[in-house]
């Protein structure tokens, strides 16, 4: 019970979670993407974005903000997402073709970037939290590798440790440039980095390019 009122009252001094309130943002997590994407510039005017476990809705905000009037935001998530004017959202589980289908019905055919916060239900064990955050963006590259256009992008997050590396470079394997960042509004104890991805080289083009650096 301390510890659970310590966590809210940290929580409600928190800078970026103020701030996502006054901005009617439903996450702090709005904040992580905005600021990806002006590093990186991953969101476009017009681009078809699918935002993959995106309850309760912060990054899809963000997303339909980044596209504008002409762009297509999705959001997919095992739970309902609560409705937000001009996005789309599925109900659905992202390992099955069914989802996968309606993603491309929905995106017209292919996707110019998809986006992931998705996070494990952390149990404790560090090396089990970061096993099953790779796991999950493993599940998240699968999809991209799906339904992404040529030239799309990629952000997904993941913990910390000893599998990033490798995961890293199964992501090289589709994208033309990787890196690794941490925005200021990650949580300065908490072990999450993303991965930014650009550049798809298409399902077709399996040849490997490791151009990216840590940034």
């Amino acid at each position: 019970m301390v510890m659970t009122k310590r966590w809210l009252q940290t929580r409600r001094n928190d800078h970026y979670y103020k701030k996502a309130k006054r901005e009617d943002y439903r996450s702090r997590a709005a904040y992580k993407l905005k600021q990806i994407d002006s590093r990186f510039r991953i969101l476009r005017r017009g681009a078809n974005v699918v935002d993959l476990g995106a309850a309760p809705g912060g990054w899809l905000q963000v997303a339909k903000e980044a596209v504008g009037p002409d762009g297509t935001v999705i959001g997919v998530d095992l739970d309902t997402i609560p409705s937000i004017e001009g996005v789309e959202t599925i109900r659905g589980d992202m390992r099955k073709s069914s989802t996968i289908d309606k993603l491309m019905e929905r995106t017209g055919g292919g996707a110019d970037a998809v986006i992931s916060d998705m996070s494990p239900n952390i149990s404790g064990s560090y090396h089990m939290d970061h096993a099953r955050s790779v796991e999950l963006v493993e599940i998240a590259l699968s999809v991209a590798r799906e339904i992404l256009r040529p030239g799309g992008n990629f952000i997904a997050k993941v913990f910390q440790g000893d599998m990033l590396m490798d995961l890293r470079k199964e992501i090289q394997l589709s994208f033309r440039e990787v890196k690794l960042h941490s925005p200021k509004a990650s949580r300065s104890s908490s072990s999450e980095i993303y991965i930014v991805a650009r550049d798809f080289k298409g399902s077709s083009d399996d040849e490997s390019n490791p151009s990216s650096s840590r940034d």
